[in-house]
């Protein structure tokens, strides 16, 4: 599940980068500095941004944070259960 999952990023990374290759060639200030160049910087800007994301989950930055943070949920379960089954037996006793 998790090649088709990146695959599916990789497939996104390509398209948006096709996307930005194309577009970075007529964007050009020299034409119309107005609204139409500001618009392509922004949207060269958004591109960047979902190139960044991809690469971000291509790569696998997060893995290593995932896996602590399940760690520690875990944990905190075993502390609550163990609370829980604490009271449960005082209550009991009582």
């Amino acid at each position: 599940m998790k090649k088709r999952n990146k695959f599916k990023h990789v497939v996104y990374l390509l398209m948006a980068l096709s996307m930005l290759l194309y577009a970075l060639p007529r964007l050009s200030p020299g034409n119309e500095p107005g609204w139409v160049f500001g618009f392509g910087v922004i949207w060269c800007a958004f591109a960047f941004l979902v190139i960044a994301a991809h690469l971000h989950f291509i790569i696998g930055v997060d893995e290593e944070k995932s896996k602590r943070l399940e760690a520690v949920r875990k944990a905190k379960l075993n502390e609550w259960q163990s609370k829980w089954t604490e009271e449960g037996r005082v209550t009991q006793r009582s």
